[in-house]
């Protein structure tokens, strides 16, 4: 078990959503840490929140995980600062609104090369260090949409998949190799963040209404505050969970897909149908 008091965490998209939220969260516990994103105003805005009420060493760090040099450069910057860092949190992820057929590849790789190259390669530049200490925690944050897959997220659930498929792999490399480092994969349901409202729109898309009807469908469905994700991946490292879902949507969505794999998704068509209309 990785022990939280004490220990350095390095939190990538740590400017808003569940990353400053995890940020200020292991503040509170008595963690260092070390924030990366390319927002550097809201790293600061993070760091200064926890500067007020916490003595915590914080090192922010500008840095676009879809980049990586920059991932690298990031890691050795925050190895330099916080020599016992023992916890890596790849958090940081975007998206993009559109059918298959309304989004460009360019689009589809800048997506990948945040969400997935981006976690691939934090945990590359990261192991070795992560390798020599007593214990250590690498979380990687998939999605619900790493385990079932809604039309008009093509990009963004193959992404989320192959951070699901990258992470088991590893985990049971790690577990087989008998070091000190632990992996846990989380996925988080519908989680009150700005993600779907800062989303990107597929090139071919030409209405605006989508994107508004997209934003105003999220915000109903959208049930569990940034902070207690942050709680529930908090205590998903405390306990070594190697599986960490948020959220009763993730728990029901998890056990449909169990049980109807080739149909979930009619099911959860209609299931949202009447939360968007109770939600108006």
């Amino acid at each position: 078990m990785t022990a939280i008091p004490g220990a350095t965490v390095a939190v990538t998209g740590a400017a808003s959503g569940i990353g400053r939220a995890l940020a200020i969260e292991l503040a509170a516990r008595g963690a260092d840490l070390a924030l990366a994103d390319r927002d550097e105003g809201g790293l600061q805005s993070t760091a200064a929140e926890i500067a007020k009420a916490w003595q915590r060493k914080v090192s922010i760090h500008r840095a676009d995980m879809g980049d990586s040099e920059q991932v690298a450069g990031f890691a050795r910057e925050a190895i330099a600062a916080h020599p016992s860092l023992n916890i890596l949190i790849n958090n940081a992820g975007v998206s993009l609104l559109g059918l298959f057929h309304e989004i460009d590849q360019a689009q589809m790789e800048w997506l990948f090369n945040i969400n997935f190259w981006g976690a691939v390669h934090a945990t590359r530049a990261f192991l070795p260090h992560l390798s020599g200490q007593k214990a250590a925690h690498i979380v990687n944050v998939s999605s619900i949409f790493g385990i079932m897959a809604p039309p008009g997220q093509t990009a963004y659930s193959a992404a989320k998949f192959a951070i699901r498929g990258f992470s088991e792999a590893l985990r049971h490399e790690l577990q087989a190799s008998s070091g000190p480092v632990r992996l846990s994969v989380v996925h988080p349901g519908g989680i009150k963040t700005n993600i779907v409202r800062n989303s990107r729109t597929g090139s071919a898309i030409t209405d605006n209404e989508r994107r508004s009807q997209a934003i105003e469908r999220f915000d109903v469905i959208a049930r569990t505050s940034a902070k207690d994700a942050a709680l529930r991946i908090i205590k998903g490292i405390e306990r070594n969970e190697p599986r960490i879902l948020i959220g009763g949507d993730a728990r029901f969505m998890d056990i449909l897909q169990r049980f109807r794999p080739a149909t979930y998704w009619s099911v959860m068509a209609r299931r949202i149908e009447k939360m968007s209309k109770r939600g108006k």
